[in-house]
């Protein structure tokens, strides 16, 4: 006899069909990927800062990661749920992800804003992608992806409002890459001084 696959229960969340419920855990289970790189990647960036507003930052980020763990623990409890085995393992992570690392290093501030604020980009692009997902099948998840979203953007705004001149201008617009946001930050900054 076969071995039964562990990943799923037989059962889903009263109100939803066990395919639904499957399909939305399935959808999570890339935002938990994603939350997880997010929340490990802040915590780089605030190790690796450095220079002017070197304790502004670090201390913006703490707030940021324990909030981000938080969301964390949220996907992977509604996953559980639905009925599907969340999968937090850092080679599940890397193997399913369309990203590369973090690209940025010891750096200044201006340079590590400008990075996470690509990495934003891509989060918080993915997140309302997936409440899109779900929004026809469970509105429970798509409200906690709301609120997560709303949480996201906010922290997203703290970054962009020290890349911001008054004019509402981002010194990195353009920028594709965190290495390419990166590099306009420092070129900004250095002006600037």
């Amino acid at each position: 006899m076969a071995a039964k696959d562990r990943s799923k229960a037989g059962f889903t969340v009263p109100g939803l069909s066990l395919e639904d419920g499957y399909k939305v855990g399935e959808t999570l289970q890339m935002r938990l990927h994603a939350l997880n790189d997010l929340q490990l990647t802040l915590k780089h960036a605030h190790w690796n800062v450095v220079g002017r507003d070197f304790i502004g930052v670090h201390e913006m980020l703490d707030p940021q990661i324990e909030q981000v763990r938080a969301m964390v623990d949220a996907v992977a409890e509604r996953m559980a749920t639905l009925g599907v085995s969340p999968n937090g393992l850092p080679g599940a992570m890397v193997k399913a992800r369309s990203w590369d690392d973090y690209s940025i290093d010891r750096a200044g501030t201006a340079e590590h804003l400008a990075a996470l604020n690509v990495v934003y980009n891509g989060v918080v692009a993915d997140h309302r992608k997936a409440i899109e997902t779900v929004g026809e099948l469970d509105p429970i998840t798509e409200d906690m992806l709301i609120g997560q979203t709303a949480e996201l953007e906010l922290f997203q705004w703290f970054m962009r409002a020290h890349l911001e001149n008054a004019g509402g201008d981002l010194s990195t617009e353009g920028a594709k890459t965190e290495k390419d946001a990166a590099t306009k930050a420092k070129s900004k900054d250095s002006k600037s001084k």
